[in-house]
C-alpha cells in the first residue's frame, strides 16, 4: 500500500516549528528543486510539488491541527490543491507573497494572461473497504473550495465600485529595478497588484476584497469496482472557479483502500492464510472458507504440508478495466496445539511408536510426584 511522507519530514522541520519557520523551509526547498534550476529532472519537479503540498497543509492552522492529531487520515473531508497536475508557474503565483511577487531567479514566474484563466484543480480523499472494492460503491464526498463571493461576484469591489489602475506599476502589472549602476534591469511581478495592473480601493465587505469565499460542497461520487489504493477519480468542474470568468478546475478524489483483517491484495488476486489442524492436513478435510463476498467450500488433500497453496479461480477482485475477476490463493497454515488432553497425548504417543519416532516421555503430574515421594 503506497504511503505519503510526513509533511514535517518533507519540509525538514520539527512539529514545534513556527509559521515563519514553515515559510522559510518551503521557500528554501522550492528554490532548490525548481524545474528551471533542474531542467529535465522529473524527481526534482516531484519534490518541488511535494513541498508545496506540505506547505499548504502546515501553513493552515486548521489543517495543521487536524494533521498533528490524526496524520494524513485527519485531512479527509478537507480539500487541497492538486499540485501533482499543476503548472509550476501557477504554484509560484499561488504562493507569490513568499517569493516577493516574482519568480525564484529574478524574472516573473507568473505568466501574464489577459483572458479568462482556468481554475485550480482540487484534491480530497475518501476511504473504502475491500468488500466495497469488490462491488463498487457510491460515496458522499464533502469538501470546501474557494468560490466566487456572492456579494461582489468575484470582483472584490463593493457594489458600484470599480478597480483603478495600480499606482505602483502604472497598470503594467510589472515593475523594473536597476542594479550595478544601471547596467541591468530586473523585471518582476508588481507586489501591489500581483500582476493584475489594477487595485481595488473600495473593497467588498463580505470577502474583504478577495473576491472569493470558502464554500462547503457535498457530492455523490461513484467508485468503480476493482479500484486500487491511491487511484483518483476526476470530477470535472468541481475545482476552484477560474479568474476573469474562466472555467472551474476539476476535483480529484483519491481513494484509500482500508486494510482487511483476513485478506491481502495482490493486483486483482486475494491471499488468505488459512489455519488448519495437523490432523486435517494429514487426513484431508472439506472446509468452508471466507471469500470476499460470503463463503466457499474447499477440499484439503491428505498429506498437505504447511505453506501449500490452494488456488480458487475467479474468487478474487474484478479488474478495473475489463471486469474479469482475479483468483483467491489460500495458504495452508498448520497449527500445532499447545495443550493436549491425556487421551490425546496417549493417542499421539501410540502413533509415534508406529513411526519409530522418539518423543518426550509421559511426565507425572504434581500430585503423582507428591504421592510417590511420601510412599
Amino acid at each position: 500500500m503506497p504511503t505519503q511522507r510526513d509533511y514535517y519530514e518533507v519540509l525538514g522541520i520539527g512539529k514545534g516549528a513556527g509559521d515563519d519557520d514553515v515559510k522559510r523551509a518551503y521557500r528554501k526547498l522550492a528554490m532548490k528543486h525548481h524545474p528551471d534550476r533542474n531542467p529535465g529532472d522529473a524527481q526534482a519537479e516531484t519534490l518541488f510539488k511535494e513541498s508545496a503540498e506540505a506547505y499548504e497543509v502546515l501553513s493552515s492552522p486548521e489543517k495543521r491541527q487536524r494533521y498533528d492529531q490524526f496524520g494524513h487520515a485527519g485531512l479527509k473531508g478537507t480539500s487541497g490543491h492538486d499540485f501533482s497536475h499543476m503548472d509550476v508557474s501557477d504554484i509560484f503565483s499561488m504562493f507569490g507573497d513568499i517569493f516577493g511577487g516574482g519568480g525564484p531567479f529574478g524574472g516573473s514566474s507568473r505568466r501574464r494572461r489577459q483572458g479568462p484563466q482556468r481554475g485550480y484543480d482540487l484534491q480530497t480523499q475518501t476511504e473504502v473497504t475491500l468488500e466495497e472494492v469488490a462491488l463498487g460503491v457510491e460515496r458522499e464526498i464533502e469538501f470546501t473550495r474557494q468560490d466566487l463571493c456572492e456579494s461582489c461576484k468575484g470582483s472584490g469591489a463593493a457594489p458600484g465600485a470599480q478597480p483603478v489602475a495600480c499606482v505602483a506599476c502604472g497598470g503594467a502589472g510589472q515593475v523594473a529595478q536597476s542594479g550595478l549602476g544601471g547596467m541591468f534591469r530586473m523585471v518582476t511581478t508588481c507586489p501591489s497588484c500581483a500582476g493584475e495592473g489594477k487595485t481595488i480601493k473600495d473593497k467588498c465587505k463580505t470577502c474583504a476584497g478577495d473576491g472569493r469565499q470558502p464554500k462547503r460542497r457535498v457530492l455523490k461520487v461513484k467508485i468503480p469496482a476493482g479500484i486500487h489504493d491511491g487511484q483518483a477519480i476526476r470530477v470535472p468542474g468541481e475545482g476552484e472557479p477560474g479568474a476573469k470568468g474562466g472555467p472551474h478546475g476539476d476535483l480529484h478524489v483519491v481513494v484509500r483502500v482500508k486494510e482487511h483483517e483476513l485478506f491481502t491484495r495482490e493486483d486483482d488476486h486475494l491471499i488468505l492464510k488459512m489455519p488448519i489442524s495437523f490432523t486435517q492436513a494429514a487426513l484431508g478435510a472439506t472446509l468452508s472458507v471466507p471469500i470476499i463476498q460470503g463463503e466457499h467450500e474447499i477440499t484439503i488433500k491428505p498429506g498437505s504440508q504447511h505453506g501449500d497453496l490452494i488456488r480458487e479461480t475467479g474468487k478474487g477482485l474484478p479488474n478495473l478495466r475489463n471486469g474479469r475477476h482475479g483468483d483467491l490463493a489460500i495458504v495452508l497454515m498448520i497449527e500445532v496445539p499447545k495443550k493436549l488432553t491425556d487421551k490425546q497425548q496417549d493417542l499421539l504417543r501410540a502413533f509415534a511408536e508406529t513411526e519409530d519416532r522418539s518423543v518426550m516421555p509421559h511426565s507425572e503430574g504434581f500430585w503423582d510426584k507428591i504421592k510417590s515421594y511420601i510412599s
